[in-house]
């Protein structure tokens, strides 16, 4: 693990990182003339970045190991990731660093240690005797392409097999080659005549280590005799072999061929094989051999004390099996069990109750590596069930679209929805206990609560126990089940916005306080939940259909029944009742056929059945407006204290009461200015010109940005002229569009759906993100690019608070703040009815306030300080079981009481005044309240832009974390935004990272590095220096168990396992050294990075002084086969000398 010193960073800040320059402004104003003096504890030594841990699947595994003394399981993948799994809890992640794929892992059992075979010829040898693994040594081949490795059972030697068909034998302690080969031509000898292709097996007969099996890809399988180094017999067959397996007593032995045949020879009959079977053959009449079936790529031959052997294989069915899913097929005795899986097999291991391969194996359970899952059988349970999969290894069930996290939450959430999602588990699983039990859990330092939600392709959300670096699926919630499912493919109309998921969720917005839940989906839907412990069943779905619009002068649009002109206070008219559901959603009011007032999803008219848990209180679904489809959703906010919901588009911005189900205000974002639009657009009918926005914002570009060096307010007046060019390319645009035909509106809806988990970018980065990611980008209609930019400005920012809304107000009253992708604040007021029955009765009555502020880049982030400079979170109600009568008495207390406010109370001084802090993609600000003066600025950066920004809290104070396209994370105190920390980290290589990377509290953040994995670090640098303790131990020190008994007859007549001294077979006496140029040893970090690690305290004062030792003891053992090198170079040039002496003695000088 690298470890980042970043003081040096922070003194002078280089220029390649952001530019990010503190600039003191002079126009620091507080109410009272007084200079703010907020104390900022934090400093550039809190803060340190490193990765902690990895949850999820092995993205794209390829290998498979387990060690069946420790109980650990390894995985190695296509991209050269290394996972181990020990008991639920014990995980760990390590990297090759060339990147190549892993093709096989072998464990040296019981001793802490493992070896891996990679694509590029390297051999690795790990550590795993320490908590974060790491390379001893490395062996890189020269001259040949490695295909297959064997380490007998307590056996130092490692047998190497070859593309061209030899096998090198490699010493595991050293990693050097012994000069023993076994060279194809030697092995095959005269039974072929040609080449048998490259090794595909080894490994000794289980009782008699002199013996080895070696399997060739062309059908040839040769027994050789270790000792007399020749080949004691060849078997041969004319189908190519993939595996073979050993029968423990060493008389026989199974191999697996590409003709979907297995066939069992006996070791002295090599003739032909005693058996040949056919598992998924048909069997023919007239004695014909069966069809040819798919290759059967593995078998494991394994036998028990009591009963019949099981014949455990993966493929091998009949090629008539069109769309039959992968198979296991578990033979024992006259019964064969076919297992399907839901993706294709990898490799899969038996478990075994014996590490001895002389001993009955008694096996008891096997595990299958699938390509997106991982999955174990019980073989002791009739029906071979499977366990129940204790890892977190459901990230990917559906691919997942946005995640958020939470760190320090209540702590009576963790147990509330485990409670819930107890209920869900599936039943029938085996009723033992999860078998990989190795290794030991971590001491956890820390005890706060964290929870990550993930939204899913399929609408499905989960809620995951994320605390002290551990992960387990709490509850799981399906969004979909409130909308009716389409039954065949032409009863379809409603989804044709997106081509496939159009359930998909993009934003989550969560109040964890109130549980209150609020998600928006990719069809330009969105959706409250309530949290309830009881079930309920809901006649008819609360649901609201709104028109956001993109046109304000067209008198006859319906849109005027719910949003009165301006001055009126909006929604001041009384809420009205939910109509049914078969309202508009069928009609079409647009007189030329085209869609209209019709939401995209059908919501379900039928009794609704909803469990403990989350339930739904409110679907609300835009509209098709004049055969246009509905802009998707680019920013969500609710709040449980006012009992409003909030979202907006490109088109504009829509506030909704929850409690009595109304639209409050339903406005275009240039209606929001008012007269106060500094663009001065005019607005235009959606028909002539739709820009299909993205899950994220608009692109921007920096030229129209309004000089923002003083922040703006309603006296301000703000104006800035239009360039004519500009105003020519936008009427040439609108002549273009005007002019394309229908088709070209199915073209749009099309590429709404395709970009439905799309963050919009600048566009010089967008090409190389849609090569190298296909799972998030999909292809864009060039007319987002071109439309002109003023046009659509995207709501990209909400946040709910109880500040000062305008200049003059004297104390803090609720209100809305809202940011768009042109870089403008804007305040919306909200006047709250009472508490209780009144609030249900009264309007909400909201109205622009006509404050505006202007910053560089899209808004991303908005938050608010007291005069102490700690957060002001915003207002919420405490959560509470709605679905339980309230007796007289709660009832009572129910009307009088305010939702809870953490406003400053009224007893303090009406100077008080608060800080806004409003981060955007290229600049953050911290504005003085009231009086709207910019306290504070700091541009982050110039030539990239921040994808996420979140105000955290760290060590009892707050700062700003960003993570920049350009790879960078950086932090900013709070309010004065001075840097604190500046790490490059990781390039943005694909959407994904950009779509799912969050900050949250206590320095931790995360991000899904793969479709099917997290990864969480740490920018803290109190977790950095703890991480050591928090990781669980993968080497717990166990006694190999004790050898088979040989018996007394077979210990009498012979027949027992036939020990072999290597040491003295393949060591450097006997066979020499082998030839350099044939592999390269290269030394690896291993040890000496372990005790890096964790090195801390008192314990780090003498890990550091033996580390000294060790790095003295290496360069001292250096030093001395230095010497000993020199030593024997004299030595040989001593003897050359004396040998030319004796040759040239006796001759004269005229002879030489």
């Amino acid at each position: 693990m690298r470890k980042f010193n970043i003081r040096k960073v922070l003194d002078g800040l280089t220029a390649g990182s952001s530019s990010a320059s503190q600039q003191p402004p002079p126009q620091q104003h507080t109410p009272g003339g007084r200079e703010p003096e907020v104390q900022e504890t934090l400093q550039s030594e809190h803060f340190q970045l490193c990765k902690t841990v990895r949850h999820g699947f092995p993205y794209q595994p390829s290998a498979l190991a387990f060690d069946p003394v420790q109980k650990i399981l390894a995985v190695g993948t296509q991209t050269g990731a290394l996972r181990l799994f020990g008991r639920p809890g014990v995980e760990c992640y390590c990297q090759h660093d060339g990147g190549a794929a892993v093709i096989q892992l072998q464990f040296l059992i019981n001793e802490g240690a493992l070896v891996s075979a990679l694509a590029d010829d390297t051999l690795h040898l790990w550590n795993l005797r320490q908590k974060r693994p790491a390379i001893l040594h490395s062996l890189k081949f020269c001259r040949e392409r490695v295909t297959f490795c064997h380490l007998p059972f307590q056996s130092k030697w490692l047998y190497v097999g070859t593309e061209r068909g030899n096998i090198h034998i490699v010493n595991v302690e050293s990693f050097t080659l012994s000069g023993y080969v076994i060279m194809w031509n030697k092995a095959i000898e005269l039974s072929s005549k040609s080449h048998p292709g490259p090794v595909v097996h080894i490994s000794d007969n289980p009782m008699d280590e002199g013996k080895l099996l070696i399997g060739y890809e062309s059908g040839t399988v040769v027994l050789w005799d270790l000792k007399s180094k020749k080949g004691d017999y060849r078997y041969t067959y004319d189908e190519a072999i993939h595996s073979v397996a050993w029968h423990h007593e060493g008389k026989q032995f199974i191999c697996s061929h590409s003709d979907g045949t297995l066939t069992i020879w006996n070791v002295r009959s090599p003739a032909k094989p005693v058996q040949t079977i056919t598992p998924h053959g048909k069997q023919l009449k007239d004695g014909k051999k069966p069809e040819p079936c798919k290759p059967i790529l593995k078998v494991e031959f394994k036998t028990t004390r009591s009963g019949e052997p099981f014949i455990i294989l993966s493929g091998g069915l009949s090629y008539d099996t069109v769309g039959r899913r992968p198979c296991l097929t578990v033979m024992h005795g006259k019964s064969t069990a076919v297992l399907e899986m839901d993706y294709s097999i990898v490799d899969f291991l038996t478990l075994c109750e014996t590490p001895y391969p002389n001993d009955f194996q008694e096996p008891y359970a096997v595990v299958v590596l699938l390509e997106k899952d991982l999955v174990l059988i019980d073989l002791a349970q009739n029906g071979y069930p499977i366990f129940e999969n204790p890892y977190p290894l459901s990230i990917h069930e559906s691919p997942v679209t946005c995640c958020e996290y939470f760190a320090d939450c209540p702590v009576d959430l963790i147990p509330a929805l485990y409670s819930v999602g107890a209920r869900q588990k599936r039943q029938g699983y085996s009723k033992k206990e999860w078998p990989i039990n190795g290794g030991n859990w971590g001491l956890g330092a820390q005890s706060y609560p964290e929870i990550i939600i993930t939204g899913h392709a399929d609408g499905s959300i989960k809620f995951w126990d994320a605390s002290a670096i551990t992960l387990q699926v709490l509850y799981k919630l399906k969004t979909a089940k409130v909308f009716e499912k389409s039954r065949n493919k032409d009863d379809k109309p409603n989804t044709d916005i997106v081509d496939e998921d159009p359930y998909a969720i993009q934003i989550i917005s969560w109040c964890p306080e109130s549980r209150m839940l609020c998600i928006a989906g990719v069809s330009a839907h969105v959706i409250i939940y309530r949290f309830s412990k009881q079930e309920v069943i809901i006649e008819v779905i609360p649901m609201l259909e709104v028109r956001l619009l993109y046109e304000i002068n067209d008198l006859d649009s319906p849109e005027g029944e719910q949003a009165p002109p301006l001055p009126t206070p909006v929604g001041a008219t009384s809420p009205q009742p939910i109509p049914p559901q078969s309202h508009p959603s069928t009609s079409s009011s647009s007189s030329d056929g085209l869609r209209d007032n019709v939401p995209c999803l059908k919501v379900k008219n039928s009794p609704l059945k909803q469990s403990p848990g989350y339930q739904a209180e409110l679907v609300i679904q835009l509209v098709w407006v004049g055969g246009e489809p509905p802009q998707q959703i680019t920013s969500l906010a609710v709040n449980s204290s006012y009992g409003l919901v909030v979202f907006g588009n490109c088109n504009g911005i829509a506030i909704v009461d929850y409690l009595q189900k109304a639209v409050l205000l339903n406005l275009g974002t240039i209606e929001l200015y008012g007269s106060n639009d500094p663009y001065r657009r005019e607005p235009r009918s959606p028909r002539k010109s739709r820009q299909p926005s993205g899950a994220g914002l608009c692109d921007i570009s920096e030229g129209t940005v309004v000089p923002e060096d003083r922040c703006k307010s309603p006296t301000s007046g703000s104006s800035s002229p239009h360039n004519s060019d500009d105003e020519q390319k936008m009427n040439n645009f609108i002549e273009k569009v005007k002019t394309k035909s229908r088709k070209f509106s199915k073209m749009v809806a099309s590429d709404i759906a395709k970009m439905s988990r799309k963050l919009s970018l600048p566009t010089d980065l967008k090409p190389d993100l849609d090569v190298k990611d296909n799972s998030f980008s999909r292809s864009r209609s060039s007319s987002v690019t071109s439309i002109d930019k003023e046009s659509r400005e995207a709501i990209s920012a909400l946040h709910f608070c109880e500040t000062f809304t305008r200049k003059a107000d004297s104390s803090p009253s609720p209100c809305l703040w809202v940011g768009t992708t042109l870089g403008t604040v804007l305040v919306i007021a909200l006047n709250l009815p009472p508490g209780g029955e009144q609030r249900l009765l009264q309007p909400v009555i909201v109205s622009p306030s006509g404050t505006i502020l202007r910053l560089k880049g899209a808004i991303l982030r908005m938050a608010f300080l007291d005069t102490t400079g700690c957060l002001v979170p915003p207002a919420y109600e405490s959560w509470r079981e709605h679905n339980v009568p309230e007796e007289k008495d709660e009832k009572e207390k129910l009307k009088k009481k305010r939702p809870v406010s953490v406003s400053p109370s009224p007893s303090q001084e009406i100077s008080e005044n608060q800080y806004a802090v409003i981060c955007s993609e290229k600049q953050a600000k911290v504005i003085s309240l009231p009086t709207q003066n910019c306290a504070y600025k700091q541009n982050i950066t110039e030539t990239s832009f921040v994808l996420r920004g979140d105000i955290v809290a760290l060590s009892n104070s707050i700062c700003l974390a960003c993570f920049c396209a350009n790879g960078h994370i950086m932090t900013f105190s709070l309010p004065s935004l001075r840097p604190l920390l500046d790490v490059y980290y990781l390039p943005l290589t694909n959407m994904r990272i950009a779509r799912t990377f969050c900050f949250t509290n206590n320095g931790q953040a995360l991000y899904l590095v793969s479709p099917t994995e997290i990864q969480r670090l740490t920018y803290s640098q109190e977790t950095c220096e703890n991480l050591q303790e928090m990781l669980g131990e993968l080497f717990t020190p166990v006694e190999t168990p004790e050898a088979p008994n040989r018996g007394f007859f077979k210990g009498l007549f012979g027949g027992g396992a036939q020990s072999l001294d290597r040491e003295e077979l393949f060591g450097e006496s006997s066979s020499g050294k082998a030839s350099r140029s044939l592999a390269q040893h290269i030394p690896g970090p291993g040890g000496i990075e372990g005790v890096k690690g964790a090195a801390s305290g008192v314990v780090g004062e003498l890990a550091r002084a033996r580390l000294a030792l060790d790095e003295r003891g290496q360069k001292l053992g250096d030093l001395e086969e230095r010497t000993t090198a020199m030593l024997s170079s004299a030595d040989s040039f001593s003897k050359h000398a004396h040998e030319m002496m004796l040759k040239y003695k006796d001759k004269k000088w005229y002879q030489f």
